[in-house]
């Protein structure tokens, strides 16, 4: 069947007595016409694979499928719904349905050549499936998420903002992050408790190394840890006022302050990658500026 031939979602669910498992975050997005939008904005896929994560009863399968979409692999870790989606396949080999926990699936061996992540992602694994991504050996030619509102926020926040932390530095050292649209809870069933946002990452043709990104991940998890100190004190094991120094930075600073470019230079030293700078280089001066 294609997909228009198919009964509505709510009917696919009643006609497999499914509902949603709240141990699995699970919250459903019924509205085609919102599947379809999240799609054209996560495209064009030129014919590349896509793999997405928790498909459920298969509202962004469906608009997967309408799409320019290569290979469509869906990893569903809840059993129940594998019939359901087994209903999607029109037996051209285009589909493929992997009963499997996404945190533990290797991508490289699902997919070939470079692949898109397109996904209403399970809220109690959203943002360890991000840093999978983005951090480990299989990277995404981009992905399209849909997070809780406040995830959305901290992935794609700015210096001084509230929301920005340590998930938004290593999600934009490895990707351009830019929130494409919002969602109220009515949009889901059963609705949650909070509101939620679509993130679109790309990869950035700069982004760091290995060894780079794993200083970076060790500088912002001590800058973070201790946000309300100054980085001399909450860097201090790194090397503290002389580190911030060697980078032109402030020790006075406090994380929250410091830009993408000061926290690569922080990691750059911490690899042993640095070359010091002068203290005008300092990513966080027009931050201070602003904030006084």
């Amino acid at each position: 069947m294609t997909p228009i031939d198919l009964p509505s979602l709510r009917e696919s669910l009643d006609a497999h007595g499914l509902s949603a498992k709240k141990s699995f975050g699970q919250h459903f997005l019924l509205d085609l016409n919102v599947t379809r939008k999240i799609v054209r904005l996560a495209g064009p896929f030129e014919g590349r694979s896509v793999i997405e994560v928790g498909p459920g009863p298969g509202g962004l399968t469906r608009a997967l499928l309408e799409s320019d979409a290569g290979r469509v692999v869906l990893v569903e870790k809840d059993p129940r719904f594998l019939p359901l989606l087994a209903e999607l396949d029109d037996g051209s080999g285009r589909l493929a349905v992997i009963e499997a926990d996404a945190l533990s699936v290797r991508e490289a061996e699902l997919v070939e050549g470079p692949a898109h992540v397109v996904s209403n992602l399970p809220y109690n694994v959203g943002t360890p499936l991000l840093i999978k991504w983005i951090t480990g050996p299989w990277l995404p030619h981009a992905l399209t998420l849909m997070f809780q509102k406040e995830v959305a926020e901290r992935i794609t926040a700015a210096p001084g903002d509230d929301a920005y932390g340590r998930l938004a530095v290593i999600s934009q050292a490895v990707c351009e992050a830019k929130l494409i649209m919002h969602l109220p809870a009515a949009a889901f069933t059963p609705p949650p408790k909070v509101a939620s946002a679509v993130v679109h990452l790309v990869p950035r043709a700069d982004r760091p190394d290995r060894a780079l990104l794993k200083a970076l991940e060790q500088v912002t998890a001590a800058a973070f840890g201790q946000r309300r100190k100054m980085l001399r004190s909450s860097l201090k094991q790194l090397g503290g006022a002389t580190l911030c120094e060697t980078v032109g930075l402030s020790p006075e600073d406090r994380a929250e302050v410091i830009d993408l470019a000061g926290f690569l230079r922080l990691a750059r030293a911490v690899a042993g990658q640095a070359q010091p700078v002068t203290p005008d280089d300092g990513g966080a001066t027009m931050m201070r500026r602003k904030r006084t």
